[in-house]
């Protein structure tokens, strides 16, 4: 069949699928709403792999048959642009009456509903009003820090008592170290947020109303139940009826807005009261209160979620080992989303995982590399990284799923995370406070000083072994503490990336006890330090590479053994910013730095390479071959001449580390020698070779005028 034919055939069959779709909804209607009876496949026991509110992705399921398959195609893989921006579009539509939070609009709505608020105000008051006065009296008796991790279990309890606003916060609390001791965070963090369900019947009838059509015209079938229950909403599996594709269907749970709005709008006022009257919280309460409240309100708008979905998928699922779901804009509405379902098993399954002969470390290691991109590259994150949300599947790939909190980090950030690692690798701890600006935890007006040595104390005790070697958790329960002792405010994209690198460490220590996230995400930071042109890397490189005007070799070696271990470490790009820079208007103190270790290590290779082929020469020969001088052509001590050995060697093994690079060819040097074949590069190059001449001039002269004396002295 010709592709004119073919296409023409697709089209009326989609347009008669489309009059049988109007068909059966206008007949529907007709009759009352009368309901068809589906065909419900119980849920399998694999499918309670998947969590609340974690819409799977994917794999490619069989069709009704194969026109069907060939007419309705639904992935973005397979369906126009122009098609899916008009799907999104009407999507959008139906989700146009979302709720977006304003504390203005629930003091209107609440204000007049004095016996609602004071109902749930009591409830409330019940539950945090006793634990609070059970840390008062703790704290009376002498007994605050014996108890406190017993008040972190009440507290979590209490949260998980008190419904789907509180466990959230709870969530959102763990990963606050400047708010919450380091016990209450560990506590917190283990809140899980699955609910019992709300009746079938709801969400079903949820679906026809957001969608505006029968279940009978959208699914073939859906499970009789879900297959998992969070706070805000419940996930069926179903199978769509004309394109035969197996999906996630996730319904919000009824009354899920009035019952948060209550929540947010108590929780505000008694925010009001803590900024005014409680001086040891230095952060600010409310605006706490309000930045979470909005991120809980975008959940609820299922369309927003599939956006944030698809520009996840754009950013990060270019990996072949990174899946990210799809969305059918079609069948998503603000309370009903749709997406690719993806058979698999949750991250911390580690027996599971096992058993389908997948490696535990692999998918941490996958999964730390993905959140250092998000955090560090791109600044667009998943917010909401409990192991969950993370499936490894059959395939060895690690799927990310539920995308209703996200979050992004501020470009300039972004370089201070990584300039942070490098003063924390230098123990320059001054520097490390000076960045506390630059990410925003503290505000310009405040002294860093005080917070020195505390820094000091921690980590000098921390870094006993490298860095490599440390322990994340150990990193963050230490730094937290130093937090909550001074005035920080910690932006909530650090804590929330915190957050996931201390869940894919503790997931991966369970199969392996020695393993270390910042070891494994050594090589991310290596690569970019290595390639990345932005001012800030560079400094922090330079930084990193000298130290008392001298150059350290073992620190570039580590850079590029480390650097390589990244998928996309470039030999090409690899110090190339740093040759830029070197010729730049602003390079010329790092240019006599460069001159001078250049001068080092061309007389280390020369005299090296003498020294290696005068101890190739046979003894009885050399005393005839220079001169009756039986040390060589120079005189040199035996701790120099190691020393020159030693740096001639480190060269040439750094050398070989960028010539073993996988992508390495002769050809990308070409760059760098045309960078260096510039007028300032021909200046460096004169001064090189004018201080090498010089150096080795000096070395000879010597010999000279030492010769008399050895022969007169024989």
């Amino acid at each position: 069949m010709s592709s004119s034919v073919a296409s023409f055939t697709a089209n009326h069959h989609i347009m008669l699928l489309s009059c049988a779709d109007a068909v059966r909804l206008s007949g529907a209607n007709s009759s009352g709403g009368r309901r068809v009876k589906l065909r419900l496949t119980p849920p399998r026991a694999a499918l309670v792999e998947a969590r609340p509110q974690q819409v799977p992705a994917i794999r490619d399921v069989a069709g009704n048959s194969n026109v069907t398959r060939q007419t309705l195609q639904v992935g973005p893989s397979s369906r126009d642009r122009a098609d899916d921006m008009q799907s999104e579009a009407r999507a959008m539509t139906r989700a146009a009456d979302a709720s977006v939070y304003s504390p203005d609009l629930l003091s209107n709505k609440y204000g007049s509903r004095p016996i609602k608020v004071l109902r749930r105000a009591l409830q409330i008051f019940n539950g945090l009003g006793s634990f609070a006065l059970k840390v008062w009296l703790d704290q009376l008796n002498g007994e605050l820090d014996r108890k406190m991790r017993l008040r972190a279990i009440e507290l979590r309890q209490t949260f998980t008592r008190l419904g789907p606003t509180f466990v959230k916060i709870g969530q959102g609390l763990s990963t606050r170290p400047d708010l919450c001791p380091p016990e209450y965070l560990e506590e917190l963090s283990e809140l899980q947020d699955a609910l019992p369900t709300f009746p079938d019947a709801q969400a079903f009838s949820c679906i026809e109303r957001e969608l505006g059509r029968p279940l009978e015209t959208v699914y073939s079938s859906i499970s009789p139940s879900p297959i998992a229950a969070a706070s805000l909403g419940q996930v069926y599996k179903a199978q769509l009826k004309y394109s035969g594709q197996v999906v996630a269907v996730k319904v919000q749970r009824p009354g899920i807005e009035e019952a948060i709005g209550l929540d947010f709008y108590l929780i505000r006022g008694v925010g009001i009261l803590i900024n005014k009257y409680v001086d040891i919280i230095s952060s600010d309460i409310v605006a706490l209160i309000d930045e979470f409240a909005r991120r809980v309100y975008q959940e609820l708008n299922y369309v927003q979620e599939g956006q944030n979905a698809r520009r996840f998928k754009k950013l990060y699922a270019d990996k072949e080992d990174v899946l990210v779901p799809d969305i059918f804009w079609d069948y998503t509405s603000g309370k009903v989303l749709t997406m690719e379902w993806v058979e698999g098993v949750k991250l911390n399954e580690q027996e599971a995982i096992e058993r389908q002969g997948l490696k535990v470390l692999d998918l941490v290691n996958t999964g730390i590399q993905c959140s250092l991109r998000q955090l560090l590259e791109y600044g667009y994150f998943h917010a909401d990284p409990h192991p969950g949300n993370l499936l490894a599947t059959p395939e060895g790939k690690l799927a990310f799923l539920d995308f209703g909190m996200m979050s992004e980090t501020p470009e300039e950030a972004r370089f201070a995370i990584i300039g942070h690692v490098v003063h924390m690798v230098n123990r320059d701890y001054e520097a490390m406070a000076r960045d506390y600006y630059a990410l925003d935890f503290l505000s310009p007006n405040v002294d860093v000083s005080p917070i020195v040595p505390a820094l000091r104390d921690f980590f000098d005790d921390a870094l006993n072994s490298t860095v490599s070697e440390l322990n994340f958790k150990t990193l963050v329960d230490g730094l937290g503490a130093v937090l909550y002792q001074y005035p920080f405010n910690v932006p909530a994209y650090y804590a929330l990336i915190l957050r996931s690198l201390t869940v894919l460490e503790g997931l991966a220590l369970y199969a392996d006890p020695k393993f270390k996230v910042l070891a494994a995400s050594y090589p991310y930071f290596a690569k970019r330090l290595l390639t990345d042109p932005n001012p800030y890397l560079r400094d922090a490189l330079i930084e990193l590479l000298f130290k008392d005007g001298k150059f350290r070799w073992s620190r570039l070696e580590n850079l590029l053994v480390q650097g390589k271990k990244d998928r996309d470490f470039s030999a090409k790009d690899a110090l190339q910013p740093v040759l830029k820079l070197l010729l730049g208007p602003d390079g010329k103190e790092l240019r006599d730095l460069v001159i001078k270790e250049a001068i080092r290590v061309s007389e280390a290779i020369i005299l090296g390479s003498a020294i290696e082929s005068f101890n190739s020469v046979p003894g009885p020969m050399r005393t005839f071959v220079f001169n009756g001088n039986a040390s060589g052509p120079f005189t040199i001590s035996a701790a120099e001449q190691q020393s020159l050995m030693e740096l001639r060697a480190q060269v040439i093994k750094i050398w070989g580390l960028l010539q073993s690079s996988e992508n390495f060819d002769p050809n990308l040097l070409q760059p760098i020698l045309q960078v260096l074949q510039e007028p300032e590069a021909r200046s460096i190059g004169g001064r090189v070779v004018g201080g090498i001449s010089q150096r080795l001039a000096a070395r000879l002269l010597q010999q000279v005028l030492r010769a008399p004396e050895t022969t007169a002295a024989a």
